[in-house]
């Protein structure tokens, strides 16, 4: 199953969207720190910095994803957004790590910080382009359910917190708390671990097969059973690979049926699983019943 054109687009303009931010925030964290030396302004630069890459390798594996099915990858190519889930989660995790020595570090020889004004600003500035690419990464999470801006995004989140901390940090500095410039990113880190743990987690379970949520497995076993003269439907299989679901089921048919009219009740059931699941491709398997 091709991704449709709609698709296609909303995942490339979310891709390059992430690649933009990630670019201007990094210009303009370094030259805060430089300016300020905040130890919070340093863990928004090396977040940023690693948000950078992370949203590099984004682009290249959605770009991958989104090739059609080939005679190698049947199913497609959608698996390589949940690799580049892991590439993140990786990358996000070596970011707390450094944030945290950085931090450590600071809270073991205090320094006075420089001009927090231009700080304050670029984390305004932060804040206000965070939130728009947020606004437009939900839009395409809503639309094509991909894995890989699902884990942008999630970082992108921590982000937004991590962007108002730094702010408040800085807030307080120039009021005459500079000390607490430290515990602000040390906080961050240990919040950057927590989020790159739950996209390591999602990743891992995509890669690994794990079956869609209960509930819905549930529902489309109702939907296939809604069809006329199906007596049944067992051994339901759902994988999950990029922005596509495929769904394997055995329907149970009367065993008198000709061929062509089980052909025509599998083809409904699948027709009537789509219709309420537009991501699903399903395969139907006709048994034979008494």
């Amino acid at each position: 199953m091709t991704p449709s054109a709609e698709h296609q687009r909303l995942l490339r303009l979310a891709t390059r969207a992430s690649l933009a931010v990630a670019s201007i925030l990094v210009l303009t964290k370094a030259v805060a720190w430089w300016l300020s030396g905040s130890v919070s302004m340093l863990a928004g630069l090396t977040d940023s910095v690693l948000d950078g890459v992370a949203s590099f390798l984004n682009l290249l594996a959605v770009h991958y994803a989104l090739r059609p099915a080939d005679d190698d990858h049947r199913y497609g190519h959608g698996k390589a957004e949940a690799m580049a889930g892991m590439a993140q989660a990786l990358f996000i995790g070596a970011s707390a790590v450094l944030i945290s020595v950085q931090a450590i570090e600071r809270l073991r020889d205090p320094q006075p910080l420089g001009d927090t004004a231009i700080g304050i600003a670029v984390m305004l500035l932060s804040l206000a382009l965070t939130v728009a690419l947020l606004l437009l990464q939900a839009k395409v999470i809503r639309i094509t359910g991909s894995t890989a801006v699902r884990a942008d995004s999630l970082h992108y989140r921590s982000d937004l917190l991590l962007n108002g901390s730094i702010l408040v940090a800085l807030i307080l500095a120039r009021l005459g708390w500079p000390q607490l410039d430290a515990f602000f990113g040390l906080g961050i880190a240990l919040y950057i671990l927590w989020s790159a743990l739950q996209i390591a987690r999602e990743s891992t379970a995509i890669l690994m097969d794990q079956e869609l949520p209960g509930d819905i497995s549930e529902q489309m076993l109702q939907l296939a059973c809604s069809i006329p003269e199906v007596r049944g439907a067992h051994d339901l299989r759902t994988r999950v690979s990029g922005s596509h679901w495929f769904v394997q089921l055995h329907l149970e048919l009367p065993g008198d049926l000709p061929l062509t009219e089980a052909h025509a009740l599998c083809d409904q059931a699948a027709a009537a699983i789509h219709a309420k699941y537009p991501r699903a491709e399903v395969l139907v398997h006709a048994d034979p019943v008494n």
